[in-house]
């Protein structure tokens, strides 16, 4: 069974409406988080970027949170601004949907294949990883990594998941031999 590995190659961008020139599109840049104590309550918010006006707006991570209530290794991440926080956050389903955005992973991954896989005796099996949530269309993936069409794929592939439909779990497939 041949490898493939889906992986980030920058955080995507937001799918934000900004304030104030509309733009659709948003990104972290250098991934900041800002901090506010009120008493023993805490506020964190992660500090995104407009790609059109370069607005500054928040998105709330946490909201009048007791101090008590976090881990000292997460509210060090905060005030560092760990990138690897940053990136846990902002790919969280929940942040996203309280703050109402999409991510947008156009160019933002790759996918990683052997070299030399046509040696392998037909049918040939691959299995899919992915090393972060990203969506995608297995039926595109696989027609990149084969440098096939895609009428070209429903025709050769047999997969047990609908290659039309977005998907950021790992699946294996079988290649048929073509005409």
């Amino acid at each position: 069974m041949l490898p493939w590995v889906v992986r980030r190659t920058r955080l995507p961008l937001l799918s934000l409406r900004c304030v104030d020139c509309r733009s659709e599109s948003a990104t972290t840049g250098e991934g900041r988080f800002r901090v506010n104590a009120n008493g023993k309550l805490l506020d964190v918010w992660l500090l995104v970027r407009c790609v059109s006006c370069d607005r500054t707006s928040k998105l709330t991570v946490h909201e009048r949170a007791p101090v008590r209530s976090f881990d000292p290794a997460e509210l060090h991440g905060y005030r560092v601004n760990d990138p690897e926080l940053v990136a846990s956050k902002l790919l969280d389903p929940l942040l996203a949907r309280r703050n109402r955005f999409t991510l947008d992973w156009t160019g933002a991954w790759r996918l990683d294949t052997p070299s030399a896989w046509l040696d392998e005796a037909w049918p040939v099996q691959v299995e899919v990883v992915f090393e972060d949530p990203v969506p995608v269309r297995p039926e595109r993936l696989i027609a990149q990594g084969l440098g096939l069409s895609r009428n070209e794929v429903l025709r050769r592939i047999k997969c047990d998941i609908p290659l039309r439909r977005p998907t950021s779990a790992g699946f294996t497939f079988a290649v048929m031999a073509g005409d």
